[in-house]
């Protein structure tokens, strides 16, 4: 782990980071000594950070350190932290002296073989997140609601959970974004509310517009989940998983996602 581009886990009590979430973070998926999508990463940062007035380290320092962590760390879950810093006492962010950024690197998670290969049985969480237009899309460090959903369930079998709003919109996964694909057409959840805007959301619409495949980004009810041809998540880390069981109903056949991750998994022709 980096604090602050020298080694070490950790940081001041007073950090805003820890005393109130008051910062943002992004996970690279590390491969063979290359980190994947970096700039797309830094670019996600550089707008949470602005969004919460919170100065963003600048990408040449960053991509330096990430290169020598590479270099010792070729292979890996890389999280990178950028806290507003150490502050004085209260909610207003007053006496800040300055940013706190922190890399830190795990192994990658393994997954059975067969959630890539054959889907994931996903649940509906009990818990509806909150609409906050001022947070949504951004990847703040406040994830209480996504704790929450997590532990619903102890099912191994069960990979991932669906979120709805307070208006039973289905808005994300507890760590991705939902695609449904629907008579010919893509469709991901409005996130004008809540949620988080991930990398791979954005590279899946990137896939729409290079493929003519007409997408839409919309309210998505429970019932419009229901009657989806496919459905599929991303993520940075997972890539990307179809589901084939969800509320009782099961899928077998994933033409479009199948076209998606070889893309996504960058052996698009």
């Amino acid at each position: 782990m980096l604090v602050n581009g020298k080694p070490g886990n950790l940081i001041s009590i007073r950090d805003r980071g820890l005393l109130y979430g008051d910062g943002v973070f992004r996970t690279l998926r590390a491969t063979q000594g290359k980190a994947q999508h970096w700039l797309l990463h830094y670019n996600k940062l550089l707008h949470d950070c602005t969004a919460l007035d919170i100065v963003c380290p600048d990408v040449g320092l960053l991509t330096a350190e990430l290169n020598n962590l590479l270099a010792l760390h070729p292979t890996g879950a890389m999280k990178l932290i950028v806290t507003r810093g150490e502050g004085t006492r209260g909610y207003a962010p007053l006496g800040c002296v300055g940013t706190t950024h922190l890399w830190d690197i795990s192994p990658l998670p393994e997954y059975p073989a067969d959630w890539a290969l054959r889907g994931i049985k996903a649940q509906l969480c009990r818990l509806r997140l909150s609409h906050q237009p001022r947070l949504a899309g951004i990847k703040h460090l406040n994830r209480l609601e996504n704790v929450l959903a997590a532990a619903e369930s102890s099912d191994a079998d069960i990979a991932e959970g669906l979120l709805m709003d307070a208006d039973s919109n289905i808005i994300e996964g507890t760590r991705s974004n939902l695609f449904l694909v629907s008579r010919g057409q893509l469709i991901t959840p409005d996130l004008s509310h809540c949620g988080v805007a991930g990398v791979q959301r954005d590279r899946v619409m990137t896939w729409a517009a290079q493929h003519g495949m007409p997408l839409q980004v919309r309210d998505v009810g429970l019932d419009d989940v229901m009657d989806a041809d496919e459905l599929f998540v991303v993520n940075s880390i997972i890539s990307m998983w179809s589901i084939r069981e969800f509320n009782q109903r099961c899928w077998s056949e994933f033409p479009i996602t199948a076209k998606i991750r070889q893309y996504l998994d960058g052996s698009d022709a």
